[in-house]
């Protein structure tokens, strides 16, 4: 089985792009000409899909927005997951974490029975909350390691040994990572942070998200996080993409948009290749 790090630079590669589409559909945010029901989601992420899907390396389905939609809400998120396709990289935004059963059962739900490619995980219980994820080499796993939120200084730079906890975080899934498929999420809202996490993990995958609504910085998301090679860089991008528009043209308006910031991304990254 090819290792998830080697299929994701392949994939990058092949497509010429390093942008993920975080297809995080909110029912009351869909377009007035598409009801506001779980079938509404589905048309709605279709369309999304097959109008973006020769653009991006990657989408990624933040599973809170389908477990919101009630007991259709798994049907939904499978059927959005069946429709992706093979050439992409499908990631499960869930942030799992958990010990024994749990994490067997969180794991089998990802990776076997949805079969997404790839998972977010958060590492506070350790490194066997995280084995059942690790496993399969040609599924990845994003440990979260420095997030974009207000609230991340609470923990995630305390000292330990006189260095950050999220750095205590990067050297022990470097350790773990005999898979060649352990990756790290880091958002693009603290660049310096994200330049020293790339300087610490060169060659591991990194999950970007908070580019865009969120106010991080493009530019300063690509040079800092990709490898040498302009790649290994996964820059989401959620609300100013799928809502581009809110009209009848939502997944025109939508590829325009998800062109013109892959585009800003190779612009940035060239001269890396």
């Amino acid at each position: 089985m090819t290792p998830f790090t080697d299929r994701l630079r392949s994939v990058q590669l092949a497509r010429q792009s390093l942008l993920c589409i975080g297809l995080d559909t909110d029912v009351t945010r869909l377009p007035s000409h598409l009801p506001r029901t779980p079938e509404g989601v589905l048309e709605f992420n279709k369309r999304i899909i097959d109008a973006t899907h020769d653009l991006a390396c990657a989408y990624k389905l933040n599973l809170a927005f389908y477990e919101a939609l009630g007991e259709q809400g798994w049907s939904v998120l499978n059927a959005t997951r069946r429709h992706l396709p093979a050439s992409v990289i499908a990631i499960a935004d869930g942030k799992r974490g958990d010990i024994g059963s749990s994490s067997e059962l969180y794991a089998r739900s990802l990776v076997q029975e949805l079969a997404f490619d790839a998972s977010t995980v958060h590492p506070y219980m350790g490194r066997d909350s995280l084995e059942p994820f690790f496993r399969s080499p040609g599924h990845g796993v994003f440990v979260l390691t420095l997030t974009s939120n207000t609230g991340a200084r609470d923990l995630q730079y305390l000292k330990t040994g006189g260095k950050p906890l999220y750095e205590a975080v990067i050297a022990r899934v470097k350790r773990w990572n005999t898979n060649h498929n352990l990756g790290l999420v880091a958002g693009a809202t603290r660049p310096a942070q994200l330049k020293r996490i790339r300087s610490l993990a060169p060659q591991l995958p990194l999950l970007i998200p908070g580019v865009g609504a969120q106010g991080g910085d493009l530019k300063r998301a690509v040079l800092n996080g990709c490898n040498r090679e302009g790649l290994l860089a996964i820059i989401n991008a959620g609300r100013n993409v799928i809502y581009a528009s809110g009209g009848t043209d939502f997944a025109e308006a939508a590829r325009q948009a998800a062109t013109t910031m892959r585009d800003q991304i190779n612009q940035v990254r060239s001269p890396q290749r």
